[in-house]
C-alpha cells in the first residue's frame, strides 16, 4: 500500500462522520498463519476515520470489540515509543496483565529472551513504513509461559492521511505452530531414516563379504596361530561395524523384530538383579512397578537393549551422583497419554528418570536424531535405536526434560491381553558338529539368488565346500527361469531385498505356489514388515545381513 496519497486516491470514501478503509485485495502483509486461509479480498489493511479520540465508546461497534474473543489493541505512534492507549478484556485474558500493567507501555513487554530479533525488526520497519504487518513472534505472559502470538496491525489514519494510531489483533497459534513444527520434524527424519537404511543396507553387503571372506580364511589356515589371530581381530572389528549398522537400521525401523508377550515388570526387575552391582555407589537404583499390568508385545533383546541404552544416559548425566528411578504402569484415557499410538485403549509404560541436569527445549527437539550427541566422543545413536525400535513396535518414545531438574524417557506399547499356553514346541534339530561328514548332502541340490554378484559367489564357494551342488542366479526372474527349465532343486536361499520389480518375498510367494516341494530361506538386511508372509503357507525362515556361515549351514539343514 502506498502511504501519503488521500484517502479517495487509495480508494476510499472519507465522506460523512464514518470510517473507511483500503481493501487488501488479495494481498499478504507478511508470513503469518492466516485464519482466513486465503489473502483475503474484503478485509482491511489500512482504515480512515472521520474523528480523532477514543472517548466515545457507547457504539455497537465498541461493544463487539469488547465481547469478541480476538485479543485486540491500539496504539499510539504520535506519542513517544507509541504506547498502548486501549486494550480489549481479550487481550488480558490471552496475556494475563491487568489493564494498569498494558495502557502507557509499548508492545515490546510482550517479547523475551527466544523471541526472534529478525521477527521485531520486520514489524518495526512496517511501524516505520506506516504498512500493515502480519507476522507469528514468540511473546510471553505476565507469568513468564511463553505462546506463539499470531500478530496483524494495520494502520488507522485520519482523512487527509496523518497517521493516527495503529490496530492489532493477536491470536494464540500454539498449538497449530507445534503442530506444524512435529510435522517439519517427522518429515525430516522419514527422509533421515530411508536415507539411513539405504547406506546401512548397502554396507550390510559389504561386510558381509568382508565377514563371510574372513571366516573362510580362518577355516583354511588351520595350524597358523598366528594368521587366524589377527583374522579374529579383524573379525572383532567388523562385528563391530555389524552392531552399529545394527542400530542404525533400528532408528530406520526397518529392523527385523521378532515380538513376543512380554510383561515389563519381568523384564525390568531381570535387568535390575543385572546392573545394581554395577552401578556406582553415588548412584540409587529405584524401581516403582505397577501392579497387574497386561502384556505388551514386543521383541524382548531389543526391549532389553533399549532399556540398558536409556539407563546408561541416565547413569551418565549424573557423574556426581543421584538417583534413577525406573517405572511402569498402565496409560490410560484418563491418564497422561499424549504419545499413546493411534485407536489405542490402553498401553503399558516404562520411564526411566534421573535427577541430572537436565536438557534444554532444542537439545529435546534434537535428541532422537542420528549422529546427535552432547557427550563428546559417541556415535549419536542410542536414543535414535530406542526411537526406532519404539516405532516399529507400534509404540512411542517420549522425552520430558527441565533444566536444572532431570530428564524423564518414556516408552509406550500397546497392551495386549495374553493368550492362552500355547502347545509344546518340537525341539529344534542339533547344529551338526564341526568335522561331520558332508558325502550325505551330496544328492541335495540348492539354488542362491542375491543380486550381489560378491555374495553370490561367497555363499556359493561356502555351500559347495559343504557338499551341496549349487545354482546361483542374480536376479528373481532368472530363478524363476532356472526352475522352469525342470531343473531339480530342493532349498531356493534367496535374498530379499533385490532390484528388477519382483523381491525375494515376492520371488518365495511364486515358488510356494508353483514348487511346493522346494524349501525357502531368506536372508536380509532389514525389513519392515512381511505382509505377503500368509500366502505361504507359513512363515518364511529369515537369517539376518551379514550372517555367520555356521549359522547358515545349521539353518539349511534344519529345513532339509
Amino acid at each position: 500500500m502506498t502511504i501519503g496519497k488521500s484517502v479517495r486516491d487509495q480508494g476510499g470514501d472519507a465522506s460523512g462522520d464514518g470510517a473507511t478503509g483500503i481493501k487488501a485485495d488479495g494481498q499478504m502483509e507478511g508470513s503469518s498463519y492466516n485464519p482466513l486461509g486465503n489473502p483475503g479480498v474484503e478485509h482491511w489493511q489500512a482504515t480512515y476515520v472521520s474523528k480523532d479520540g477514543l472517548g466515545d465508546r457507547g457504539d455497537v461497534f465498541f461493544a463487539a470489540v469488547e465481547m469478541t474473543r480476538m485479543p485486540m489493541i491500539i496504539t499510539d505512534p504520535r506519542q513517544p515509543d507509541n504506547p498502548i492507549v486501549f486494550a480489549n478484556g481479550a487481550f488480558m485474558d490471552l496475556t494475563g496483565y491487568s489493564e494498569s500493567q498494558i495502557l502507557g507501555r509499548n508492545c515490546r513487554f510482550l517479547q523475551g529472551a527466544d523471541t526472534n530479533r529478525d521477527t521485531v525488526a520486520e514489524i518495526r520497519h512496517g511501524i516505520e513504513e506506516q504498512r500493515a504487518v502480519a507476522v507469528d513472534i514468540l511473546n510471553y505472559k505476565a507469568d513468564g509461559t511463553p505462546f506463539w502470538n499470531g500478530l496483524y496491525m494495520g494502520p488507522v489514519f485520519d482523512r487527509n492521511s496523518e497517521l493516527l494510531y495503529y490496530f492489532a489483533s493477536q491470536l494464540d497459534i500454539t498449538d497449530k505452530f507445534n503442530q506444524y513444527q512435529s510435522s517439519i520434524q517427522a518429515q525430516k527424519m522419514e527422509a533421515i531414516g530411508a536415507l539411513t537404511a539405504g547406506l546401512a543396507h548397502d554396507f550390510n553387503n559389504l561386510l558381509h563379504v568382508a565377514t563371510g571372506n574372513l571366516e573362510l580364511a580362518t577355516r583354511q589356515l588351520q595350524g597358523s596361530n598366528s594368521a587366524i589371530d589377527a583374522l579374529e581381530r579383524s573379525r572383532g572389528a567388523l562385528d563391530k561395524a555389524t552392531r552399529l549398522t545394527q542400530k542404525l537400521l533400528t532408528f530406520a525401523r526397518k529392523q527385523n523384530l521378532h515380538p513376543k508377550l512380554v510383561s515389563l515388570n519381568q523384564v525390568v526387575l531381570g535387568l535390575a538383579d543385572m546392573l545394581a552391582p554395577t552401578l556406582p555407589k553415588s548412584i540409587t537404583l529405584r524401581l516403582d512397578l505397577g501392579t497387574n499390568l497386561p502384556q505388551c508385545q514386543v521383541d524382548a533383546d531389543h526391549l532389553d537393549s533399549a532399556l540398558l541404552n536409556l539407563i546408561k544416559n541416565a547413569r551418565e548425566a549424573m557423574p556426581d551422583g543421584g538417583a534413577i528411578t525406573v517405572a511402569t504402569r498402565l496409560a490410560t484415557a484418563t491418564a497422561p497419554s499424549r504419545s499413546l499410538p493411534r485407536g489405542a485403549h490402553a498401553c503399558v509404560e516404562v520411564a526411566i528418570q534421573d535427577s541430572g541436569p537436565g536438557m534444554a527445549e532444542e537439545v529435546v527437539q534434537r535428541a532422537t536424531e542420528p549422529f546427535f550427541t552432547t557427550k563428546g566422543p559417541g556415535t549419536g545413536l542410542g536414543l535414535a535405536m530406542v526411537h526406532g525400535f519404539a516405532e516399529q513396535s507400534q509404540g512411542k518414545l517420549h522425552i520430558a526434560s527441565t533444566l536444572g531438574k532431570g530428564t524423564t524417557v518414556t516408552l509406550r506399547f500397546p497392551a495386549v491381553q495374553a493368550a492362552p499356553p500355547a502347545a509344546p514346541l518340537e525341539e529344534p534339530a542339533a547344529a551338526v558338529p564341526a568335522g561331520v561328514d558332508h558325502s550325505r548332502w551330496r544328492a541335495r541340490r540348492l539354488l542362491v539368488v542375491d543380486d550381489n554378484a560378491d555374495i553370490l559367489m561367497l555363499t556359493t564357494e561356502f555351500l559347495q565346500a559343504l557338499g551341496y551342488e549349487v545354482a546361483a542366479v542374480d536376479s528373481a526372474t532368472a530363478a524363476l527361469e532356472y526352475l522352469a527349465r525342470g531343473e531339480r532343486i530342493d532349498l531356493m536361499f534367496t535374498d530379499i531385498v533385490m532390484p528388477g520389480g519382483m523381491n525375494g518375498i515376492a520371488l518365495a510367494q511364486a515358488v510356494a505356489r508353483d514348487y511346493p516341494h522346494v524349501k525357502l530361506l531368506a536372508a536380509t538386511g532389514y525389513m519392515d514388515q512381511l505382509p505377503e508372509q500368509a500366502d505361504l503357507g507359513a512363515p518364511l525362515d529369515i537369517i539376518p545381513k551379514p550372517f555367520r556361515f555356521d549359522m547358515l549351514e545349521q539353518k539349511i539343514r534344519q529345513l532339509l
